[in-house]
């Protein structure tokens, strides 16, 4: 499904052709016109296979990273923008 817009000088109109929708600007009146269409849709992930985030002990500039004996990602102070490199800059 596509749309159209046209626009004609002499009549000052918009239209967008798709089912029923139609959009008409007139002249002289302050008008904002905001044509969207909904996009195709990312593929759907598996059930109850979410971001498990475990951030109860987080502190100031911490990195999340994924903790696999505990299957899931965390937010703490094993890894912080400090931590990360040692004696550089984040």
């Amino acid at each position: 499904m596509s749309n159209t817009v046209t626009a004609t000088e002499t009549q000052n109109t918009i239209s967008v052709n798709e089912t029923t929708n139609t959009v008409t600007v007139t002249e002289g009146a302050a008008t904002i016109v905001r044509v969207a269409t909904e996009g195709p849709q990312g593929p759907q992930g598996t059930a109850g296979s979410g971001f498990d985030l475990d951030s109860s002990s987080k502190v100031d500039k911490s990195v999340v990273y994924y903790d696999s004996s505990a299957g899931q990602f965390k937010a703490d102070d094993t890894w912080t923008i400090t931590t990360l490199v040692f004696g550089g800059d984040f």
